[in-house]
């Protein structure tokens, strides 16, 4: 399986929030292999939900170009746009089913590593999002970032 990731590195984050968003390619589905998002600027202890999200109409977004995590293999089908995979969405979109959702304390952070039967495969065509569900208390400069593999 081919493997990449987007991040979102140090922005300050007000609302809720689309923090990244994922769009698979229009014939390779993907499949979800880690979500994480953490901050580096508030040092009192509060709580932020977070969801992974299916998008029914994408967010507009910053565009972000997949990273390869192995630098042998091809391009992702997942591409950049700003109704694509990108980070630091601007306006939200849509969105469709609550396909995951956690509670974190923002001086720990969150991350999710799926067993492999709970891992969320994205179809062709299908968009996801990781998204803050409550705006922080706070501005906190939030780092955020998905990893996935290509089937087939």
């Amino acid at each position: 399986m081919r493997t990449y990731k987007v991040t979102l590195d140090n922005v300050a984050v007000t609302t809720i929030k689309t923090l990244i968003q994922l769009k698979a390619g229009t014939t390779v589905p993907l499949v979800l292999l880690r979500a994480w998002c953490s901050q580096n600027s508030l040092t009192s202890s509060a709580m932020q939900r977070i969801q992974i999200v299916r998008k029914i109409a994408a967010a507009t977004v910053t565009s972000a170009t997949p990273l390869l995590l192995d630098p042998g293999d091809s391009t992702s089908a997942a591409v950049g746009g700003t109704s694509a995979t990108g980070t630091n969405a601007s306006a939200e979109g849509t969105d469709g089913d609550i396909l995951y959702h956690d509670n974190f304390n923002v001086l720990n952070g969150f991350l999710w590593v799926p067993v492999p039967e709970e891992r969320i495969i994205i179809p062709p065509g299908g968009i996801v999002g990781l998204k803050l569900a409550d705006a922080p208390g706070s501005s906190m400069t939030t780092s955020a970032g998905l990893v996935w593999g290509e089937i087939g």
